[in-house]
């Protein structure tokens, strides 16, 4: 018997924003230049941590940011219950494009409950052009769950950020009613609304 939670990850930003480079530290703590590796479609990779006592199997998947794969890995938004919308924090354009990765995300996943976080990455770089007070406007402005700022070449944040993400998805999960219960409220509400419109 298995009592593992599995939990399905999903990274999307501008190419070269760094998401293949933050998933490498996350799930093996290596560190590999991407600016000349672009992402080709989709990269997946999983990795088992410990929350709370609890083993939990995250799948993240890596999707590339290039227009010509968008319906390529368009499917992969299917059953994703975390969202990693990455930008450079010395690129305006990636971080521009943010309002068109967060309508895609939501056009892909409108009946599903998703935890996004915004996710300024290379905070190691010098000639920075974008704020860590403009991203955490922009990631409010765009209803995201949270706002983080990391390097995956420094390994600073980057653990913290999937364990947060993971947390908010258990907790969300745990607050959902299952099956079962969401059955019998509605059998009981129903024979209420019976009694109630009954003529005396």
């Amino acid at each position: 018997m298995s009592d593992i939670e599995t939990i399905k990850l999903l990274l999307i930003g501008n190419s070269s924003a760094g998401k293949s480079s933050l998933l490498l530290r996350f799930t093996s703590d290596t560190y590999a230049e991407e600016d000349n590796q672009a992402t080709i479609g989709v990269d997946f990779k999983t990795k088992l941590i410990n929350f709370r006592g609890q083993k939990v199997k995250l799948t993240i998947w890596d999707t590339a940011g290039q227009e010509r794969f968008r319906t390529l890995t368009s499917s992969y938004y299917r059953g994703c219950q975390g969202v990693l919308i990455v930008y450079d924090v010395t690129s305006r354009a990636s971080f521009d494009q943010l309002p068109r990765w967060m309508a895609e995300l939501d056009s892909h996943t409108a009946e599903q409950d998703v935890v996004t976080f915004v996710v300024g990455n290379k905070t190691d770089r010098q000639g920075r052009t974008v704020t860590r007070e403009e991203g955490e406007a922009l990631a409010k402005k765009l209803h995201a769950d949270g706002y983080f700022e990391a390097s995956a070449k420094d390994n600073v944040n980057v653990r913290s950020i999937f364990v947060s993400l993971t947390e908010e998805i258990l907790k969300r999960r745990a607050e959902k009613p299952s099956p079962a219960t969401a059955s019998s409220t509605v059998r009981m509400d129903a024979g209420q609304a019976d009694d109630s419109s009954c003529a005396c």
